[in-house]
């Protein structure tokens, strides 16, 4: 016999009651083992990341204990490096702009190395008045997911191999392409100088890797002088790719140029700037912003030190090549995205370039290519922070050698435009004065 529903009636309860009783107790889960044992993970954090509180589903799935998480790390200590580098960027932003995300997708790091793929909606909880408490975040298993995307992925390889055998007709249509490719190359050019200028004392060098001939990237970079024997540099990624991209690429490297000859502190120039993006865009409901790193370089001649002073908003950080075969990220947390919000932070920080040293300015594209058989893995700033050591110390134009190199080895790993500058102290005086190099 069953109930209404279809759930079989417990044998020999001996009436209703006893079945009514039976089926309730079946139902009596605590709100504890709701929470502690749910199929999906659960945590909450403070508002700087701390977890506060973690459920066992969760530990579970890492193979962490609830005594080396709770209250001793952050959530992003659970990140692999490129959703660390996702959640400072975007993950962190947009929550404390919008109160809520969800379905993003991210990497967790379990405790025997593996990876978890996984999606996660987080919310902030706000109290009586209106300041925010905490977040809560849902965290669901998306391994099964990833594997399905990896069969359409291939799929997708099948029907480009099978469109590879093309007509005369597509043929003609490829011909148009490289025909509009040309021109766009011209364009993207223009949005970027032709050749960067001599710095007395500095020896400067420059790469830019296209990713698409078809269409007009977003990455940028300058050098240029400004009051007494200082230099401005700055390079950045701004969102999107095509014309609105490069009108972005345009206000957004004009502004900086303007910004540092009437004031040349860094962290002016890109306060500067957000304000010019956020005005210009997000006031009007078309929200458009860009990562950017602005440094001030002060070369100190014969007898005094070089100083490096940098301002970042929302980008990767510099690496530093130092003459003693050492490399170094300067790190400049807290920094956000700019355009995306009035007033938003600016991170700093300052460094010294002994003869030898060089600083290395990237875009994303270089710690985001993908590697491994499947491209399945992003290259990530440890692998590069790795790669500069092995080949500290290095000359601005040896350091961009090696990084072109990297880049190639990508192959199509690589699919994001990517910028590289690098400013050094050369190592000892050179009778031709300040080397340049330029590469595109």
């Amino acid at each position: 016999m069953c109930r209404t529903g279809g759930v079989p009636e417990p044998a020999g309860t001996g009436g209703e009651a006893s079945t009514d009783a039976a089926f309730t107790a079946l139902l009596e889960d605590s709100v504890e083992d709701l929470y502690e044992y749910a199929p999906c993970g659960y945590l909450s954090t403070l508002m700087d990341g701390t977890i506060a509180k973690i459920n066992s589903t969760l530990l579970d799935w890492l193979g962490l204990d609830r005594e080396a998480v709770a209250g001793r790390k952050r959530f992003t200590d659970l990140l692999t490096v490129g959703g660390k580098l996702y959640h400072e960027t975007h993950f962190a932003p947009l929550l404390r702009m919008q109160g809520e995300l969800r379905g993003i997708a991210l990497e967790l790091r379990r405790g025997d190395g593996g990876r978890l793929p996984v999606l996660v909606s987080a919310v902030i909880k706000y109290g009586t008045e209106g300041e925010p408490l905490l977040i809560r975040i849902t965290v669901f298993d998306a391994s099964d997911r990833r594997a399905y995307e990896k069969e359409l992925l291939h799929r997708r390889q099948e029907a480009e191999r099978a469109r590879a055998e093309a007509d005369e007709a597509r043929r003609q249509a490829e011909a148009d392409r490289a025909r509009l490719a040309e021109a766009l190359a011209v364009l993207q050019r223009s949005l970027v100088p032709d050749s960067l200028p001599a710095v007395p004392g500095v020896e400067t060098a420059v790469h830019y890797h296209t990713a698409a001939p078809d269409q007009l990237g977003g990455d940028f970079y300058d050098l240029f002088p400004v009051a007494g024997d200082r230099w401005a540099f700055f390079l950045g990624d701004v969102c999107g790719k095509g014309p609105e991209a490069a009108s972005l690429t345009s206000l957004t490297r004009y502004t900086l140029r303007a910004a540092a000859h009437h004031d040349p502190d860094p962290t002016s120039a890109l306060t500067t700037l957000n304000a010019v993006l956020h005005e210009r865009y997000t006031a009007d409901g078309d929200p458009r912003y860009c990562t950017c790193i602005f440094g001030i370089i002060e070369p100190g001649g014969q007898h005094g030190p070089t100083t490096v002073r940098l301002a970042s908003g929302g980008h990767p950080p510099a690496l530093v090549l130092r003459s003693d075969g050492s490399a170094e990220f300067l790190p400049t947390p807290g920094g956000l995205l700019i355009g995306i919000v009035p007033g938003a932070p600016i991170g700093t920080a300052e460094t010294v370039l002994a003869p030898g040293d060089t600083v290395v300015l990237y875009t994303d594209g270089l710690t985001e290519a993908r590697v491994g058989a499947g491209r399945d893995d992003l290259y990530g700033e440890d692998a590069l922070h790795a790669f500069a050591a092995d080949h500290a110390p290095a000359a601005p134009r040896e350091a961009i050698t090696a990084l072109t190199g990297l880049l190639q080895s990508f192959g199509d790993g690589l699919d994001d435009d990517t910028a590289l500058l690098a400013l050094g102290v050369p190592a000892a005086p050179s009778p031709l004065g300040p080397e340049t190099g330029h590469a595109s």
